[in-house]
């Protein structure tokens, strides 16, 4: 997945991410003060629909909008570019870095290594 979101998109497949199938209406409700206009809001779900994060059925005389890319998909995918273009691909690289800053203690680090070690 090439495909990255702004921060309006991220907002609203959160909510989708969060709360499933969704009516744009219905969406629009779960968005905080100051909500955005609900044709504001079309608009960005229809560019979420042609970035393939949604897909949309049609109900009666409007749309329900659906999941096409979970949440876990996405972050994978974004941590995936990350790694390509910050750490030449490498993890050991990245997972270096936050022990060398003390983002990770060691505690936290066998805990990785016990997750995959248990993969094995």
């Amino acid at each position: 997945m090439k495909q990255r979101l702004t921060a309006k998109e991220e907002q609203l497949m959160n909510i989708f991410w969060e709360h499933g199938d969704l009516f744009i209406r219905d969406l629009v409700s779960y968005i905080p003060e100051p909500r955005p206009h609900y044709n504001t809001v079309a608009t960005l779900v229809k560019f979420l629909e042609e970035k393939g994060f949604l897909e949309r059925e049609p109900v009666a005389n409007t749309f329900r909008y659906k999941v096409k890319t979970s949440e876990r998909q996405y972050r994978g995918s974004t941590v995936s570019d990350v790694v390509a273009r910050y750490y030449n691909n490498s993890y050991t690289a990245l997972v270096s870095q936050f022990v060398e800053e003390d983002r990770m203690n060691l505690e936290e680090l066998k805990e990785l290594i016990a997750r995959i070690e248990n993969k094995k």
